[in-house]
């Protein structure tokens, strides 16, 4: 095996090289391309393991919102550290190891979903890509996740999902209207956008939340991501 494939060459030399010098940087990366090689590859493997045991125990024992909001964080640090080689790389072994763990469904799942938004937080952080765009790209990996697993389901139990869902949501629409008083009856096409509107807001929040944490943990950890918006910095000031 060729170690070099698991980082992106220089890039990432020069990605922590132009950071500020910290002594309390947990992640100072030696000189040796050699060291720094091996030790991509013992982070890919680390964090890979994080992100299964993440989903595993929020699967299990449920715990909310406070576990997703770390779904995606150790496959973005790899991104955001070693580049995109050791962020596909340690993809594809949270998918391999939650096959292992608990099934191809689970781990589906996960690497179509939170995988690969951790993958894409991880290159835009590391190209210091504003927060607007990188939330607002990663809301639409998110709704297309949403549908693929709809389509999933949908074909494991054999009844269109999606289409029972709405038909439900529109049942409940019309009930609504008729305790407030009016017989407009939402068409079916209305209640598909409103759900979708809801569905892309609901991503845009959990993806902010998401770059706070990060911003929060990351700094501490001495690998920043890009700067919060300066209304969000005085937030987080106080």
């Amino acid at each position: 095996m060729n170690d070099s494939n698991w980082v992106d060459s220089d890039e990432s030399i020069h990605h922590f090289s132009s950071q500020p010098s910290n002594s309390k940087n947990l992640y100072s990366q030696p000189k040796s391309p050699k060291f720094q090689q091996t030790l991509a590859m013992v982070e890919t493997a680390f964090l890979a393991s994080t992100s299964s045991l993440i989903w595993l125990i929020n699967t299990y024992f449920p715990l909310g919102i406070i576990l997703r909001l770390f779904f995606p964080i150790p496959i973005a640090i790899l991104c955001l550290r070693w580049g995109s080689r050791s962020a596909f790389m340690g993809w594809l072994v949270s998918g391999l190891l939650l096959t292992v763990l608990m099934g191809p469904i689970q781990s589906i799942l996960f690497i179509t979903n939170y995988g690969l938004i951790g993958i894409q937080l991880g290159a835009f952080w590391r190209k210091n890509i504003s927060w607007e765009w990188s939330i607002f790209i990663g809301a639409i990996i998110s709704i297309f996740s949403f549908f693929f697993k709809f389509w999933l389901f949908s074909i494991l139990t054999g009844e269109d999902l999606w289409q029972y869902s709405i038909n439900q949501m529109t049942s409940v629409a019309e009930w609504l209207f008729l305790k407030f008083g009016t017989l407009i009856q939402p068409s079916f096409l209305l209640v598909q956008f409103f759900t979708c509107l809801l569905i892309f807001i609901n991503s845009i929040i959990y993806l902010f939340a998401v770059h706070i944490i990060a911003s929060m943990v990351l700094d501490k950890l001495g690998s920043p991501i890009t700067r919060p918006p300066k209304w969000v910095q005085i937030i987080l000031d106080y």
